[in-house]
């Protein structure tokens, strides 16, 4: 499947430029449902993106966010997700937003995955929009390669909803979507930034098996061509 390469001079003109078309899109969806919902990713290439997104006009009360994945943390967390969809998205405007995360409180995170498996089923299918990161070592959501559960994750056939991921250099074991979650999403963006992640990019877009590198799976059966958003 093509993918549509959006390339912006900086970060900024990126984050702007993707809350535009995200509006649009989530705007869309409740003049045509009278519902939305979003799957965004961590770490810190999207802050820029959710600050320039919460203060956009739209019925935040009508949409539902949740995350693509994350750690096995507490909310309160530093290196939680949770805790950066909360200070810079769930802010402005979108404080009207509902969350959804994934972390839930429980024993194990194979019980969280189940439980937050349930929280999530009322969102429905498919996402409006799906916002993507990659790694430098191709990995995306919380699709590692050498994961424990990459097969899984990736196959088409596996249940929607949300699975654990453990992973050398991953830390926390992980919490996240199955690619058969996340595959049709209306709108699938693919948002990176710096020379190093274009690279990288190309690389994947190169012959190669997805387990070596996962995003792989992301651009060759999405149901339709991923937008890429990339800035140096």
């Amino acid at each position: 499947m093509a993918a549509t390469l959006h390339a912006f001079t900086n970060a900024a003109e990126l984050a702007s430029g993707l809350a535009d078309k995200v509006t649009e899109r989530l705007s869309a969806a409740i003049t045509a449902r009278a519902t939305a919902s979003i799957a965004v990713s961590g770490g810190s290439t999207p802050k820029a993106f959710f600050q320039a997104l919460s203060v956009r006009d739209l019925d935040w009360s009508k949409v539902t966010v949740t995350l693509v994945d994350e750690r096995f943390v507490p909310a309160d967390n530093e290196r939680s997700n949770h805790l950066l969809v909360a200070n810079n998205l769930l802010q402005n405007k979108a404080k009207a937003a509902r969350f959804l995360p994934l972390y839930q409180k429980s024993g194990s995170a194979e019980d969280a995955a189940r439980l937050a498996t349930a929280e999530t089923k009322a969102i429905g299918n498919p996402f409006d929009v799906v916002i993507l990161g990659m790694g430098g070592d191709g990995h995306t959501a919380s699709f590692f390669p050498g994961g424990s559960n990459l097969a899984a994750a990736l196959d088409p056939a596996t249940p929607r909803g949300i699975i654990t991921m453990e992973a050398e250099g991953a830390g926390e074991p992980r919490l996240t979507f199955t690619f058969s979650s996340l595959q049709d999403a209306r709108l699938l963006v693919l948002h990176i930034e710096g020379a190093g992640k274009k690279d990288t990019l190309a690389k994947a877009e190169e012959a190669g098996e997805e387990a070596e590198m996962p995003i792989r799976a992301v651009l060759r059966r999405a149901a339709s061509p991923v937008e890429i958003y990339w800035a140096p």
